[in-house]
């Protein structure tokens, strides 16, 4: 299951209570939602979510490396793998239906569907981000020197896992509520008001847009580079149908919903590993 996980984080409470309220009589049982979700791979997504905290004192201008064990220590007490998965279970049981669960439990269970989810496990799964996004940028120059149709299938894919488009507002809204609780814990001095960072944030949506847009891409180019042409267009029609689509709004909803609270959390916490400085 290919879900984003480079600081996309976005509160979507206001989607999840509507998906709450509308839910399904025929919700899936928990049972199907824990073969639903190592089927899908979205159980070794969830556990990836960890990895995003190595970041998180960068944006604060601080060096991690000041930490040292405690942070590990830390990072292994907020972001706790059994707690995340345990409530990405109990919102999907309100609210993923009995045939879109099926619907992607048909697709991922096929050979391209198994297929693809190892290879995106082992994607989630790479600790050097960095690494990972070379060697995509890298095959993604040779495809456009090419001028392979596999870039325009890639970037259907990424497009279709984002139908709703929220992955800048996302990227925007977890640095706003990060610093705002890190302020709010003393670990740094915030000198500007969330109004002011959103607007400040707004000024530089043309850069960042792009930006996301590239790292996406470079990121699928990794993923899928030992698929087939035929195997990454295949994919990119599987994603685009109106049942995979639900289930994509709902995962995304779910994992930014994980993110976001357990990044506050950190960012509170880390007032017991550092002083308060000035940003």
């Amino acid at each position: 299951m290919h879900v984003s996980l480079r600081f996309l984080v976005l509160i979507l409470a206001p989607v999840l209570a509507l998906a709450v309220a509308t839910a399904p009589i025929s919700a899936a049982e928990r049972s199907r939602i824990e073969a639903f979700l190592k089927t899908t791979g979205f159980d070794v997504a969830l556990d990836s979510i960890a990895l995003a905290s190595s970041s998180a004192p960068g944006m604060l201008g601080i060096d991690p490396g000041d930490f040292g064990s405690d942070w590990t220590r830390l990072t292994d007490e907020v972001f706790d793998t059994e707690e995340m998965h345990e409530l990405a279970v109990s919102i999907l049981e309100q609210t993923l239906s009995d045939e879109a669960l099926e619907h992607a439990v048909d697709f991922y269970a096929s050979d391209l569907g198994q297929r693809l989810v190892e290879a995106e496990n082992a994607s989630h799964m790479v600790e050097d981000d960095d690494a990972k996004q070379l060697e995509g940028q890298e095959i993604v120059a040779g495809l456009v020197r090419d001028g392979s149709p596999r870039v325009e299938s890639l970037k259907r894919m990424n497009r279709a896992i984002d139908a709703s488009g929220i992955a800048l507002k996302a990227l925007q809204e977890i640095q706003i509520r990060f610093l705002l609780a890190a302020s709010g814990a003393g670990v740094i001095d915030l000198e500007m008001s969330a109004d002011e960072l959103r607007e400040m944030m707004r000024h530089n949506e043309g850069s960042m847009r792009n930006a996301l847009q590239m790292s996406a891409l470079a990121g699928a180019a990794y993923t899928y580079k030992d698929f087939s042409d035929a195997d990454v267009t295949a994919y990119a029609e599987a994603l685009e149908q109106p049942l995979m689509q639900e289930v994509y709004e709902l995962l995304n909803a779910v994992q930014y919903e994980i993110m976001a609270g357990r990044f506050e959390v950190l960012a509170a916490r880390m007032a017991e590993l550092h002083p308060a400085q000035d940003i």
